[in-house]
């Protein structure tokens, strides 16, 4: 039965796809109506404990609410920014400016299950961080101004530890966008989270539950600071990054090693002079716990001592393999061939170590390193509060990520994802893509970021990204550039969208619920019909395309081409890699056109619902099936 919810153009809805799920799975878990049946839920996973109701779970005051709030479908659309995009028709980085729960919802129809990493730095609740405010009972004006799609930016709260609601409010934040970024992760994707001691304990407990427990991967220590801070008796020197998979068995053959820090690459020695060059030695013993027979031997030194393996170890190569390495000068008996065998590991044979959870300042910078790289971007100090450091990012995707992998961070702040990501395809000749959020949050009078004329931090997020990529360009200058060369160039930049209305009035509709489905048909109709009117349908067509193709499960990335075979209506050709689809967005389909489409079934067609009369909607969505598609 057609109902109004057909005709709103709305965000996909996470909560009746999980429902939809159930019922295709286990049908006898609904009642006639279609509604599903909690007791029997109760009774297929426990029959013996349906009145218990006490279980090991993480509470907090408002946590329904804020997991509603994560299945909320959105009304929000994104439009393009045409004037403050840098080399727009080429590159597939993207930069959002709004509020970062409906754009993850937003990203859903085109980008679900195909992140590789996300990288977030969430406010640290200290007590002084501003917080974003969800609440889905205020009108749509407020809404509006809250989430920066009209003039005044964006409204935002502190919270003070004196608020009762200390951590509740900051979990309230954090919970709905995690859940939106699960289902963006692809399957063998992993999220990592900048924190410190304020909230680290209470998002370990809400990651266990977004992800699953099993799916923990670390808890990064990095020591941000280089001295010790003054003003505290003992003062911290360190944040956290929390790690977490979307599916830990899938993720673990995709991380990669790190490369040799200098000071480990110095512990490399040629004490031997080898010819292959420096080498390590590394311990030749290995756990007894799978050991066989061919791992317990006696080992005679080059001076004739005798060696076995110590109590509760075995050698970690059986016989025939360690006289091998023997013969191939692979073993070290020490320099005078008395101590216990060691296994030579060549520098040049080694292609990095495994990551571990310590991370120095002096591997991956720390907040002062990147208080200055900003200040050297923008040529301006403090513009930003504790950015982070390239080289940290860098390290991150250099663990979890690949040339052409999709990079997230919806807590954008300073754009220090955008900058990593650029640099390090350029070092590395690399293509990795990122999209890149943050809420338009207004700088305060008389700080640095003001003074400068940056009036939002997302503003800042943009300045710092256009930089990097005039900074990487320059640097080819003068060069001959190779077909590798120009490949960095024309990935370099970024595309901005900005979160706004919907072009679309019926978004807006309020359904009566006192009446029934048919009921609200015929409001929404009677509701469509007076916007149009009072609109005399003066539509942008560009913001309406943009909002149809994300809403049909385009990337952001889409490329338009006119299509000049169609004299009687504006017809274009989207693609973006993966899917492709004409589309028109005329008030009027003429009738040449719908003939051709009538004939040509292969590729799907896209028009607005108004272009159209019964007959011809009718006609058409019977030839072409799902193909065909009327907003």
């Amino acid at each position: 039965m057609e109902t109004y919810k057909d005709h709103i153009t709305l965000s996909p809805d996470l909560n009746e796809e999980r429902l939809e799920t159930l019922r295709n799975l286990f049908p006898d878990w609904f009642t006639q109506e279609g509604c599903l049946d909690i007791n029997e839920v109760k009774k297929a996973v426990n029959p013996d404990s349906v009145d218990e109701t006490e279980r090991y779970e993480f509470r907090w005051f408002g946590k329904s609410k804020a997991k509603r709030n994560a299945f909320t479908p959105t009304r929000a659309t994104l439009h393009y920014d045409e004037d403050r995009s840098v080399n727009a028709d080429k590159t597939e980085n993207i930069i959002i400016e709004g509020e970062n729960l409906e754009v993850l919802k937003i990203l859903l129809a085109g980008y679900r299950n195909k992140v590789k990493c996300i990288y977030i730095d969430p406010p640290y609740n200290t007590g002084e961080d501003l917080v974003y405010k969800d609440d889905f009972t205020e009108n749509q004006e407020k809404y509006w101004e809250r989430t920066g799609a009209i003039e005044n930016g964006i409204s935002l709260d502190s919270n003070m530890e004196s608020d009762g609601r200390f951590h509740s409010n900051w979990l309230d934040i954090i919970y709905p966008r995690l859940i939106v970024a699960r289902a963006l992760l692809a399957d063998e994707g992993v999220i990592f989270i900048s924190l410190d001691d304020h909230e680290i304990h209470h998002l370990r407990k809400l990651c266990d539950e977004v992800f699953g427990e099993e799916n923990f991967v670390a808890n990064i220590v990095w020591q941000k600071r280089t001295s010790p801070d003054a003003r505290l008796n003992l003062g911290p020197a360190h944040d956290y990054i929390l790690v977490y998979s979307k599916d830990k068995e899938l993720l673990k053959p995709t991380l990669n090693k790190v490369d040799l820090t200098e000071e480990r690459k110095n512990e490399y020695k040629n004490p031997d002079n080898d010819p292959r060059g420096d080498w390590a030695s590394v311990d030749l013993t290995g756990q007894t716990g799978h050991a066989t027979e061919s791992q317990y031997y006696e080992i005679t030194t080059p001076s004739g001592i005798k060696y076995f393996p110590p109590t509760g170890r075995c050698w970690a190569l059986a016989k025939s393999t360690f006289d091998e390495l023997v013969a191939d000068n692979r073993i070290w008996f020490g320099a005078d061939g008395t101590s216990r065998p060691r296994k030579k590991v060549f520098l040049s044979e080694v292609d990095g170590i495994n990551a571990w959870t310590w991370w120095t300042n002096n591997e991956v910078g720390h907040n002062q390193e990147a208080s200055k790289e900003l200040k050297d971007l923008l040529g301006a100090a403090d513009l930003f509060r504790n950015p982070k450091p390239t080289r940290l990012i860098k390290q991150i995707l250099k663990i979890a990520t690949k040339s052409n992998d999709l990079v997230l961070d919806f807590f954008a702040g300073s754009g220090t994802t955008g900058h990593a990501v650029m640099n390090l395809n350029n070092e590395e000749l690399t293509n990795r893509k990122v999209i890149m959020v943050q809420i338009p949050e207004v700088t305060e009078e008389g700080e640095s970021a003001r003074r400068a004329g940056y009036k939002t931090i997302s503003e800042i997020t943009i300045a710092r990204n256009k930089a990097v990529t005039e900074k990487i360009r320059k640097s080819y200058e003068g060069k001959l550039i190779t077909p590798e060369d120009q490949q960095q160039l024309d990935q370099l930049g970024f595309k901005v969208f900005t979160l706004s209305k919907s072009s679309f009035p019926r978004v807006d509709f309020a359904p009566d619920p006192t009446k029934t489905e048919e009921e609200n048909l015929e409001l929404f109709n009677k509701y469509i019909a007076e916007k149009e009117r009072q609109l005399n349908l003066s539509f942008n067509n560009d913001e309406l395309i943009t909002e149809i193709l994300i809403k049909r499960g385009f990337m952001l990335t889409y490329k338009l081409e006119r299509q000049e075979n169609f004299a009687d209506n504006e017809v274009y050709l989207a693609t973006d890699g993966t899917k492709t689809a004409y589309i028109c967005v005329d008030n009027k389909l003429e009738d040449a056109t719908v003939d051709y489409f009538m004939e040509h079934t292969d590729t799907r067609f896209i028009c607005i619902e108004r272009a159209l009369d019964s007959t011809k909607k009718f006609n058409l969505k019977k030839k072409m099936g799902d193909k065909f598609y009327a907003f």
